[in-house]
């Protein structure tokens, strides 16, 4: 059986061209499991947002597709949608997307500063993220990040 990472890497490579095809992005790919069933996520994009038509098209191309291609061995349900407005942060071409953007940051372990922190995105490389918050530029290792994503104001 081919491993989690393995089956988002291919499947994203099937995705592509599909949703050039249909004038959208792909912004991410996740296989999880939750319960007792498997769940094969495909996040699209698109410049003022996605639609449902936009979802459903993409969805029915890229099932024959997963289909054809057999990658899977397990029984999986197949969703395809829009990131959301408070969409996770995780490769880097989120991140450069978003800089200067306000983002929130949750750490796996507490410093003592804290665990979770609000601030406007600065900058980025292959190890570290630098986030401003209020009148502070903090870096923060990426290995220690459970979770940054965009922040919401409503």
């Amino acid at each position: 059986m081919a491993s989690r990472k393995d089956i988002e890497l291919k499947t994203e490579e099937i995705l592509q061209p599909i949703a050039a095809d249909k004038g959208v992005s792909v912004y991410d790919v996740e296989y999880v499991k939750e319960g007792s069933d498997y769940y094969l996520r495909a996040y699209i994009d698109k410049d003022g947002g996605v639609n449902i038509q936009d979802c459903e098209d993409v969805s029915r191309a890229l099932s024959d597709k997963l289909d054809e291609a057999d990658l899977i061995d397990d029984a999986y349900i197949l969703e395809v949608s829009s990131p959301g407005l408070g969409r996770q942060l995780k490769k880097d071409r989120h991140f450069e997307n978003s800089i200067g953007e306000e983002v929130e940051l949750k750490l796996f372990e507490a410093t003592d500063a804290g665990k979770e922190f609000e601030g406007v995105l600065k900058s980025f490389d292959k190890d570290s993220i630098t986030v401003t918050i209020g009148d502070e530029d903090k870096k923060f290792e990426r290995s220690a990040l459970a979770l940054v994503k965009l922040k919401l104001d409503f």
